[in-house]
């Protein structure tokens, strides 16, 4: 392991071994390495703020009792120990209580807006916007208000530049310059001395510039002092919960000299008005007593405010000063940095890609924060799909971040991603929180971990061997080879059962043997045909959120005309109604039951994998009921497409993977070829599956991957964690000891019985494999063995997507009704039936 623990004891806090087990119980089992976005609260945070709630009363501030002033007092006297912290001379400087960092920007820019268009010579001219490219969003959204124009700087020497005057920018009386002291991307930290540059420059004096620093990153784990006024930001954002966990709460910190430009902002609201006229004449009298009276909308969130006065106890209390958590996790990161930048796979290339700044060096604590951005390539080159490793690492318990991080700029500069390409991967569908991790050759995100006051030499270790044990190829990657058909094999093969899922992320329904189940363009029928809805809208709900739908088990009674679901972990003290419910199959229900129940049917839209759907959601109290307290959420059933009838508006995303592909010149010699060929993927209607029709898995794969898993002392897999709708077997008496496992990887074409299927591409693969069908606890298997196993490219995969084929007899469609059983003999080809 290229770790080098040198050092720990004079650099690091020598307790915070000890300080973890008492404090923050959370991380047991846990590798945390998110701080960028909030650090962990310590459990005596949380026990004196609720000792302080207990024996205390709070009243609102803006009241006269004696509860009101006890709120007020409290207040005043953290705003004084927040100035305090930051070294800043109450008498210079004035704190804004805010929701967050954002909250404070927002206040800026209304300000800036309105004091724009009052004081330019051009009446509504507004003020000019200057930002550096490592910019949050946040900080970036404010050129939307900036109406003479705005300037993104691409680098620090821009920004000297044109400080320097070597440079002008855009016209308008008044302008605003804005830049983070620490990038959230990568952790560099940018010079601070520019905000004294800025008041010093001609720019200043002819425009009145002004500065806004966006400190949220940086105070997570190093000082800022303002204790030069002259030298300080005009203004200064922070987030309380990045350096203490809780409350959560930001600050908009004023220089007192500058804060007359907050006060032309125009909007006022309840606390910051002395008088407000709203007959006759309509006037206001804004608070003149001080700029957070002025600036403080209704009434602040008081107990976070009080809450404050504990985080900063315990706080110092538990790791003393900011130096110190920055002496701490500087040295981590560097240990963690060094350790990455080591790691060579067996052919001498580099595992990580380290987006590091050129003026920055870990180990700095002037250049570098505790942050690293990085992502991951293969022997060959190839990049690792960062959704793919931040999902084996929740498996793992290790938390990170991965995306564009809220840091456009950042990200565009070191993935080298043009405007164009932005705007072409956009049409092509790539969103924020997706899955699309490569395009066009280039990554479309990073992985960024960071660490805070409360990580140890055990994060560090653990991180490093995991990415050593997942992503570093001691040998050279080779898939096992296809063996390519062309005709229909003999039946070795039958259907060992059939499922079905009736409500998306449930439970499963076994098709007993015997029965001809019917098969649909959109899959089999009564297939993810409904799903669960949270009360206030949002995506569909899954599995992998909450895995208590796994004890959700649907059954389609066809006699009854019901779906009835019950509940596999109901108590005897459950009340009747909870522990069962039926649902009518109709897609009029209101015409087959009396009850009100299926009377409040109403149209909902939501999201399932990157589409907007419409459903109908079942709004009565019963179901919503027993869903809820199945769950343990606020939810209830909905059906899709609207009413269970009509066009779905979805279709097949499943397509061929770089593994399943063919040589173009390819024969039955195996003879290969520099290009590929993809059969034609057939784009079918789909209902509520992620991906496609239906889904096939092999008992040979299966059997496969849990000799793996035993190997390692692991939890077997069963067949109902996959989700699939068939299970394929092989009739082993015909070729004893011949199991062929992932066989299936190079079918194209199935006959199953009668009907005919088209092997759309392998089914990737997330963490929601891990949630036990029975128990709905999660385990680390099969993903992990899955992830060594089976992993092309990056990304996972098991199973097959699949969908029906019609036959090409001239008869429609709709007037047949193909349908498959257990049992059915199993043949597969790579010519197309259909021709």
């Amino acid at each position: 392991m290229p770790f080098q623990s040198d050092g720990y004891a004079s650099h690091c806090i020598a307790e915070i071994d000890k300080i973890r087990v008492e404090e923050y119980p959370q991380l047991e089992d846990t590798t945390y390495l998110d701080h960028a976005g909030t650090t962990l609260y310590a459990k005596s945070l949380i026990q004196d703020f609720s000792a302080d709630m207990m024996s205390n009363l709070f009243g609102n501030p803006h009241s006269a009792s004696a509860a009101s002033q006890l709120s007020m007092r409290r207040i005043e006297d953290v705003r004084l120990r927040v100035l305090g912290f930051f070294g800043a001379d109450p008498e210079q400087f004035d704190v804004v209580f805010v929701a967050n960092a954002t909250a404070g920007i927002k206040v800026v820019l209304e300000a800036f807006r309105d004091y724009g268009q009052d004081t330019c010579h051009q009446k509504g001219k507004g003020f000019w916007y200057g930002y550096h490219k490592d910019s949050h969003t946040s900080l970036i959204g404010v050129r939307e208000a900036a109406l003479p124009g705005h300037r993104c700087f691409s680098s620090d020497g821009e920004v000297n530049n044109w400080l320097s005057n070597h440079d002008d920018c855009a016209e308008g009386d008044v302008g605003l310059f804005a830049y983070p002291a620490q990038s959230n991307f990568n952790g560099r930290r940018l010079p601070l001395d520019w905000t004294t540059r800025i008041r010093q420059s001609s720019h200043s004096r002819e425009r009145k510039l002004y500065s806004l620093l966006d400190a949220a990153s940086l105070v997570s784990t190093s000082r800022l002092d303002l204790s030069d006024a002259a030298s300080a930001p005009d203004f200064t954002v922070i987030s309380f919960y990045k350096i203490f966990g809780f409350p959560d709460l930001g600050a908009l910190i004023i220089r007192r000299d500058s804060g007359h430009v907050l006060q032309r902002r125009k909007y006022f609201g309840g606390g910051t008005v002395d008088m407000v006229s709203c007959l006759e004449e309509q006037w206001h009298a804004k608070k003149a007593d001080s700029l957070h009276d002025q600036l403080e909308d209704g009434t602040l969130p008081f107990h976070s405010v009080i809450a404050l006065d504990s985080a900063f106890n315990v706080h110092e209390r538990l790791f003393g000063t900011l130096d110190r958590v920055s002496r701490h996790t500087t040295y981590l990161a560097r240990s963690l940095y060094d350790g990455l930048s080591s790691l060579r796979h067996f052919n001498g290339k580099k595992v990580c890609k380290i987006y590091k700044d050129r003026s920055s060096t870990y180990g700095d604590s002037n250049s570098q924060g505790p942050i690293i951005a990085f992502n991951i390539r293969n022997s060959k080159g190839d990049w690792v799909g960062k959704s793919e490793v931040e999902k084996l690492a929740a498996v793992r318990n290790i938390q990170l971040r991965t995306g564009s991080v809220c840091n456009p700029g950042g990200t565009a500069s070191a993935l080298r991603l043009t405007s164009e390409e932005m705007f072409q991967n956009f049409g092509a569908g790539q969103r924020c929180g997706d899955e699309n991790d490569s395009m066009n050759g280039k990554p479309t995100g990073i992985i960024r971990v960071s660490l805070g006051a409360m990580s140890n030499l055990r994060d560090v270790q653990h991180f490093l061997q995991f990415v050593t044990e997942f992503y570093v190829d001691a040998e050279m990657l080779s898939a096992p080879p296809l063996e390519f058909i062309d005709t229909f094999l003999s039946p070795q093969f039958y259907i060992e059962s059939l499922m079905i899922y009736p409500i998306k992320s449930c439970g499963g329904w076994k098709i007993r043997p015997g029965i001809d189940w019917e098969v649909r363009e959109e899959g089999l029928v009564w297939d993810r045909e409904w799903c669960l809805v949270h009360l206030n809208g949002g995506p569909t709900m899954s599995q992998k959120r909450y895995p208590r739908m796994a004890l959700l088990l649907p059954t389609i009674d066809l006699e009854g005309g019901v779906l009835k679901v019950r509940r596999k972990d109901f108590l005897a003290s459950l009340k009747p109604q909870l522990r069962q419910i039926s649902i009518p199959l109709s897609a009029n229900p209101k015409h087959f039951s009396e009850s009100n129940s299926f009377h409040d049917l109403r149209s909902q839209s939501s999201r399932l994998c990157g589409d907007i759907i419409t459903t109908t959601a079942y709004h009565s109290q019963e179901i919503s009921d027993f869903f809820t307290d199945a769950v343990g959420v606020p939810c209830t059933l909905a059906r899709f497409p609207a009413g269970g009838s009509g066009p779905t508006t979805r279709h097949s995303k499943a397509h061929l993977q770089q593994h399943q592909l063919r040589p173009a010149n390819w024969d039955r010699r195996g003879t290969l070829s520099t290009s590929l060929q993809k059969h034609e993927i057939a784009k079918g209607p789909i209902l509520l599956s992620n991906e496609s029709p239906i889904l096939t898995i092999s008992r040979s794969s299966l059997n496969r991957l849990n000799e793996e898993i035993k190997l390692t002392g692991g939890k077997a897999a069963q067949a109902e964690v996959f989700r699939a709708n068939i299970v394929i077997a092989e009739d082993l008496q015909s070729r004893p000891g011949g199991e062929q496992p992932y066989i299936e990887d190079s079918w194209q074409y199935l006959q199953i019985g009668e009907q005919y299927f088209q092997m759309l591409g392998s089914c990737r693969r997330c963490h929601m494999i891990c949630v036990d069908q029975d128990t709905a606890e999660k385990n680390e298997e099969p993903f992990i063995t899955l992830a060594k196993t089976r992993r092309f490219n990056g990304k996972v995969f098991f199973g097959q997507h699949t969908c029906h084929l019609p036959v090409s007899s001239g008869v429609p469609y709709t007037a047949q009704i193909p349908t498959i059983k257990v049992g059915d003999p199993v043949k597969a080809s790579s010519i197309d039936p259909s021709i």
